[in-house]
């Protein structure tokens, strides 16, 4: 058996996880990654593509921006379609200057691991058997197989970065969290192809038909998604029956520019809204999907992942540079604040947008009056665009 020794075992190579590495090795932390899946495995997965401005902070705090500001694509509004009329939601002027960028989950994904690479620092993937223990103890620690061998690792913190399905959260004893869901009635189908985008800002469209949404990844590739009933299957959809969906959903003047093309990536995604409560259980933290799941209407899902790797790289550095537990006190708190509003925004964006089975004529009636009122408003388009650019990071005194 191997035995290690660090300061934090980072388990789950995501996003999150491989964030808060680099800022761990930009503060001279010393730390261990450990994935259960293949580097090349993580980095293809398709994920989403709208990063907040605390994100894109972070990412030039961790070094790791330079890709991101040589092809990142700028967005300073927002169009919504809505019975074939679109509405302009101009971000950066209804919230003194913010914005958005586009920058796929996938290149963030790819340019965090080559930071982690060009360094030298220690990873792990394909461990098989992940386990952590006594993290309401003293001494931490994580075992897994690797290449054949048993490892131990001893450490002061484990950062639970592995996703819904990982094995952080699912070693809480269960009298000691507390987790909300909602599951929707339908999922999201998404294509991705080499076609350029039918619009140069995102359009999120409510039809009679169902939701859609035109997104990008670049000038030349494009993301799109059509709402889906959870009983379809991807093998259900040709690219042709996509793309004739896809206009059926869309005005006449984006039916006209749409260009279409075969798909790279087809996958259908459910719909979940979820939360762990709290997120930190003695020497374990949680952090983004092992933590909260939101529905991607909102562009909220790395992004909170994001805004928890800044609550818990600071609360650790906090700890190793002037030893106060203050930041890791306050962890759960400060980051359940803002996962309840973002989770809040996703869930009010959905139910605006797409068309449930279930809903009456008259609560579809009044949908359609919401959204004539928040796009007719100024004070109901800033309510949009203040939380679609991301809320302000705060911490508890």
């Amino acid at each position: 058996m191997n035995t290690l020794n660090t300061k934090v075992a980072i388990i789950g190579s995501g996003p999150a996880g491989l964030l808060l590495g680099q800022l761990l090795y930009k503060a001279g932390i010393d730390h261990v990654l450990i994935e259960q899946r293949s580097a090349e495995y993580v980095a293809s997965r398709i994920r989403a593509g709208i990063l907040e401005q605390v994100s894109v902070d972070l990412l030039e705090q961790a070094g790791v921006d330079t890709q991101l500001k040589a092809k990142g694509l700028p967005h300073e509004g927002i169009e919504i379609l809505v019975n074939g009329e679109k509405h302009r939601v101009d971000l950066k002027q209804l919230t003194g200057g913010q914005q958005v960028t586009v920058y796929g989950q996938t290149e963030v994904t790819k340019d965090l691991m080559q930071a982690r690479t060009d360094a030298g620092l220690t990873s792990f993937y394909e461990a098989d058997n992940v386990q952590v223990h006594d993290f309401y103890g003293e001494q931490p620690s994580v075992s897994f197989a690797h290449e054949g061998r048993q490892i131990t690792i001893h450490c002061d913190f484990i950062a639970g970065c592995d996703g819904y399905h990982g094995v952080c959260r699912a070693s809480v004893p269960a009298d000691k969290i507390k987790t909300f869901e909602k599951i929707y009635p339908f999922g999201w189908l998404g294509v991705l192809a080499d076609v350029p985008p039918v619009a140069d800002e995102l359009i999120y469209v409510q039809s009679e038909r169902g939701f859609a949404l035109c997104s990008m990844r670049s000038h030349t590739r494009s993301r799109y998604y059509l709402q889906v009933p959870l009983t379809d299957k991807v093998e259900d959809w040709s690219d042709e029956q996509f793309w004739e969906e896809l206009r059926n959903r869309l005005d006449p003047e984006s039916r006209e520019k749409l260009v279409t093309g075969p798909s790279i990536e087809k996958s259908i995604a459910p719909l979940r809204s979820f939360v762990t409560e709290p997120m930190r259980f003695g020497k374990l933290f949680l952090a983004g999907d092992a933590a909260h799941i939101v529905p991607p209407t909102g562009a909220k899902g790395l992004n909170l992942a994001a805004s928890d790797i800044a609550y818990l790289s600071s609360a650790l550095i906090e700890y190793y540079q002037t030893g106060s537990e203050s930041g890791l006190e306050h962890y759960s708190e400060n980051c359940l604040k803002r996962v309840w509003k973002a989770e809040r925004f996703s869930w009010w964006m959905t139910h605006l947008l797409h068309r449930f089975e279930t809903e009456t004529e008259f609560e579809h009636r009044i949908k359609q009056a919401e959204l004539s009122y928040i796009l007719g408003s100024t004070a109901g388009q800033t309510t949009l665009a203040e939380n679609y650019v991301g809320l302000p990071l705060q911490k508890a005194s």
